[in-house]
């Protein structure tokens, strides 16, 4: 081989901070960090970008700015309602010149059925003629509100892509436990996996705190965990990096969003003195999920190289 020739970047994790997880963060009597604040630790913590709303105007500056001077990546979430503005906000996004992929809401949570097929379809034709990566997230109160609808969508539209975040399922289902019957049914979504966002459920609240140990992943495998959800969260997480590492090319690249929201998403509890302060250390919190992210990466890399070797 020519020493001239280079070989292409393997398939990578790119593990991304919410944005909307860093609201109301800072230090303690400190008040709440400041944007580049936030952006500074986002990068000396590790991870590899932000996710976060397509800013414009002069904030569109900034962002360009800091993204550079920090060296991270950059996504963001669109909420829209139909796909002439998907139209429009991809043509924003490139124009914004820094957009990886975009994550679609779609906030049409009645629209069932061939419509909504036809919308989405709509979209993923959008995408590939934009060529810019644009995924439906599996959320409440969206065009894929509930588990059955959105098996519909895949069993219809073989070009549809899904952000992963079943911790929607979960709460809107009441699933403290898993049954086989809704297993199946997220598991026939995970080959679909094109970014995840990661946030546990209990299936009574939305987001809940997971133990801040280094070795849940191992204590996980061995039932000694205090949440029963968890481990069925860091199961979903890994089938769906498996699935994608089946087909990623050279180059390609699986978004993780660690994803923990601010009140109301968070938990909050009211003290003495009736001021409501969160129940959880979000950013500690987030710094687990970028670990685990890593760890179960990891594994599904070990995995990749058994099939290949087999």
């Amino acid at each position: 081989m020519s020493r001239h020739m280079r070989t292409k970047p393997e398939p990578r994790l790119e593990v991304l901070m919410s944005w909307w997880g860093m609201t109301g963060l800072g230090d303690e009597g400190g008040g709440e960090w400041s944007m580049e604040e936030k952006i500074r630790r986002i990068a000396e913590a590790g991870y590899d970008g932000i996710h976060g709303m397509l800013p414009e105007g002069e904030e569109a500056e900034l962002w360009q700015s800091l993204l550079d001077r920090y060296g991270l990546s950059f996504s963001v979430t669109a909420h829209l309602r139909s796909a002439e503005e998907l139209s429009e906000f991809l043509h924003k996004a490139k124009s914004f010149g820094k957009v990886d992929f975009v994550n679609v809401q779609v906030l049409k949570p009645f629209l069932t059925g061939e419509p909504a097929v036809r919308m989405l379809s709509e979209m993923a034709k959008l995408s590939r003629t934009a060529a810019m990566p644009t995924y439906i997230e599996t959320h409440r109160g969206t065009i894929t509100q509930d588990l059955l609808r959105t098996v519909e969508y895949m069993r219809n539209l073989p070009e549809l892509e899904l952000t992963i975040d079943f911790s929607h399922y979960v709460v809107a289902g009441e699933m403290w436990s898993v049954s086989d019957e809704a297993e199946l049914l997220l598991q026939s979504l995970l080959p679909r996996t094109k970014s995840i966002h990661a946030r546990v459920s209990n299936g009574e609240q939305v987001q809940i705190d997971v133990p801040l140990d280094e070795n849940i992943v191992l204590k996980v495998a061995g039932g000694e965990t205090e949440e029963p959800m968890l481990s069925h969260f860091l199961n979903w997480w890994l089938c769906g990096m498996r699935n994608w590492r089946k087909s990623a090319q050279a180059g390609d690249m699986l978004p993780f969003v660690c994803e923990l929201g601010p009140p109301p998403y968070a938990i909050t509890l009211r003290g003495q003195d009736g001021t409501k302060r969160e129940a959880s250390d979000r950013w500690s919190q987030s710094l687990l999920f970028a670990r685990l992210a890593r760890s179960l990466w990891k594994q599904a890399n070990e995995d990749k190289i058994e099939l290949t070797q087999s």
